[in-house]
């Protein structure tokens, strides 16, 4: 057998790329086909693009503000590779242009083709949009949505994440508009994500370490915009997103042609250097392209039959509540969305994603729901995604409810809906809760397996959708009315209480209760184990007037009043002083090392000392965590006693392990909660109507 010839290496030498034909004028050549959207490269932009049903397309280029393209250039067969189309197109400057394009192939309804060449399409993967780089201003005609090129030159320098373990977490739920549109707020740049950066010293003096931001991906607010007794309605809380891949412009202090998302990229490095975490709020179940009636302007040209959920006569499935619904377990929209989250993990730094309606991911095609979804578990097992936090709204608007069986892969946290709607009726007084309580404040053991517990639940009060903390003890009834629905919108079920008074009061003795009520939401809130989340401004007794459904009030109604802080200042001190307590005390967190007292995990004192017994009557409840401090060398005993009683009540506590002496931490019937002047001898004291208290060991 012969030897081969082994050929000498040659030195690589870098050559520029080079056309291999002309379309329409313009230079050309194959793409970069496993790079979609638009990727400028040296001399010119390479645009991909694929669809399983189409036959034709073409890539149109625009002047910018043009509605007709200066350019129509149609992919050659060379430019194609299976279903997708990938072109570099030279001698392009990428700020002078805008971007769609226009796909050919059948049209069938009855099946759900929508194929139409004659309609621009906005592409999926675009890195920005244009049209309304300014909020609320409509374009001067109307326009299709185009895409622009975005050259990414962000620094992120010697970057790190602060991986904050999910227990510890203490989420912070705004709205970036609300946040500081007011001029209350005093920043520079209200209503955008330079102005929530300037509030950055205010939230690490709250002592929050994570932000969730309701919906940043673009999305139009003018889609619904109408007026409702002399005042503008818009569709203000962003969840009807028009593209997955690109900022809203309209959050922006700055106009940022070509280098789009650079301001939101420097707030989540400044959050992350400042220890706060960033947790984007994603709407994968549904897009802004509505039903029938809906616009077309992206997915329904490229494949509509794929990208939703159709009926056998080819309408869509409306699981969301919005008109369409994603059909995120097939191949196509699955890898689409993985391809989305990748790259705002990679491009952005983001720090996790709370899923809306996240149920309607885990159904197939037919909307049925999959036991082990195909998209949750891609999504959990990636390794891009290997240490963001998952977290999903465990039902969706066609009726499917998870709390506590939302798949999960040991990955998947849920925002925890029993802990809201149990821990509302019990601080409120319903009888037949007591059971239920201690278990939401145990990190509902009855929902998530030891296995799951220490990642699974994100416990809350209160959030974007419903009443407001003070809210909630301000009104019995929702007051929808300025959104032009007679009240008939917004949910029903509030589980709030006026305190004896509907709205606002003068009454003190109601004043007085509506305060105690909403300390006493804070503090079980943040002595419950899990991640805890609440809305912004309850810290400082923000309203909404009782409107429970907010969504088009870009106004007053749903705007942060930061005047409001410095008149509830004891609030916000109470809150503060909360979240410090709980970053002391581990054993509030989660389960710790065992005691070297031998005292159990946790314990029940629901009055009486190691009493564990509830009837239905029962409204008061004694929850004792018990484990190690953070360097593991005593132990840390926390008591959280709650009476949800409208008297008095005496609680005891067990005697205090050899070494230790009991101190009574905080008391919500006291005029100061953390100084409180109760009698106490270390066995028992009174716990006031309606109130509670925390208990800790300290060392003689």
């Amino acid at each position: 057998m012969s030897e081969k010839t082994i050929l000498p290496v040659q030195p690589a030498s870098v050559q520029p790329l080079r056309a291999t034909g002309t379309v329409c004028g313009f230079a050309v050549r194959p793409g970069l086909f496993l790079l979609n959207g638009a990727t400028p490269v040296p001399g010119g932009v390479s645009f991909t693009i694929h669809s399983i049903g189409a036959v034709r397309c073409e890539l149109c280029l625009f002047r910018r503000t043009e509605q007709q393209p200066y350019a129509v250039l149609p992919f050659p067969d060379s430019c194609r590779i299976g279903n997708t189309w990938s072109m570099i197109v030279f001698g392009l400057e990428i700020t002078e242009f805008e971007y769609a394009y226009r796909m050919d192939g059948p049209y069938d309804p009855a099946r759900g083709l929508l194929f139409d060449r004659t309609r621009f399409l906005l592409d999926p993967y675009a890195r920005a949009v244009t049209g309304q780089s300014r909020w609320g201003e409509k374009p001067a005609a109307e326009t299709a949505y185009h895409a622009r090129v975005v050259e990414d030159a962000f620094d992120w320098g010697a970057f790190s994440d602060p991986h904050i373990p999910f227990q510890d977490m203490v989420i912070y739920e705004t709205h970036v508009r609300g946040f500081t549109r007011h001029p209350s707020s005093g920043v520079a740049h209200p209503g955008t994500f330079a102005g929530l950066m300037e509030k950055i010293p205010y939230l690490k003096a709250l002592g929050i370490n994570a932000v969730e931001l309701m919906p940043v991906f673009e999305f139009d607010e003018l889609a619904e915009e109408r007026v409702v007794d002399g005042r503008t309605l818009l569709n203000y809380w962003g969840y009807n997103t028009v593209c997955f891949f690109a900022p809203n412009t309209g959050y922006t202090a700055a106009v940022e042609f070509n280098r789009e998302g650079t301001e939101l990229k420097t707030l989540i490095r400044t959050l992350n250097a400042n220890g706060i975490e960033v947790i984007l709020d994603v709407v994968f179940n549904h897009t802004a392209e509505g039903d029938e009636r809906g616009p077309f302007f992206s997915f329904k040209g490229m494949d509509n039959n794929v990208y939703y959920m159709l009926t056998p006569d080819g309408r869509y499935y409306n699981f969301s509540g919005v008109g369409n619904t994603l059909n995120c377990n097939h191949p196509t929209v699955r890898q689409f969305i993985l391809d989305c989250l990748r790259y705002w993990v990679v491009e952005y730094r983001v720090d996790g994603f709370r899923f809306d309606l996240a149920s309607i991911l885990g159904r197939d095609e037919d909307g049925g729901p999959l036991s082990e979804p195909p998209l949750l578990e891609s999504l959990a097992f990636d390794p891009i995604l290997g240490r963001v936090k998952l977290i999903a709204e465990a039902w969706d608007a066609g009726g499917m409810y998870q709390v506590g069986s939302f798949p999960s892969w040991n990955r998947w946290a849920e925002w925890n809906g029993k802990y809201r709607d149990d821990l509302r009726r019990f601080l409120k007084g319903d009888a037949g809760l007591a059971q239920a309580a201690v278990q939401r404040i145990c990190g509902s053991p009855d929902l998530y397996p030891p296995d799951k517990r220490q990642n699974a639940s994100v416990n809350f009060l209160t959030c974007h959708d419903g009443f407001t903390l003070y809210d909630l003890y301000a009104y019995n009834q929702k007051h929808n009315e300025a959104n032009g629905w007679g009240n008939t919108d917004g949910a029903n079920d509030n589980n709030s209480w006026n305190c004896g008074a509907e709205g606002e009061t003068d009454e003190p003795a109601v004043l007085e209760l509506r305060d105690r009520l909403r300390k006493n939401a804070f503090a079980v809130l943040l002595c419950s184990r899990g991640a805890a989340m609440f809305l912004a401004g309850d810290e400082f007794g923000n309203t909404q007037f009782g409107n429970n459904n907010a969504y088009c009030q870009d106004n007053e109604v749903s705007w942060l009043d930061w005047e409001r802080l410095e008149q509830n200042q004891g609030l916000f001190r109470f809150v503060q002083q909360m979240i410090a307590l709980r970053k002391v005390h581990p054993v509030l967190r989660d389960a710790t090392s065992p005691t070297a007292c031998g005292w159990p995990d946790v314990s029940l004192h629901n009055g009486e000392a190691w009493n564990g017994r509830m009837e239905g009557e029962t409204r008061q409840i004694g929850v004792l965590f018990a484990g190690r401090n953070e360097e593991n060398t005593a132990d840390d005993l926390v008591l959280l006693a709650v009476n949800a009683h409208w008297e008095a009540r005496e609680q005891q506590i067990p005697a205090a392990p050899e070494g230790l002496r009991w101190r009574l931490v905080l008391h919500t019937s006291c005029a100061e909660p953390f100084a409180p002047d109760i009698p106490f001898d270390g066995a028992r004291f009174t716990l006031g109507p309606r109130s509670v208290a925390v208990v800790a060991a300290e060392r003689r």
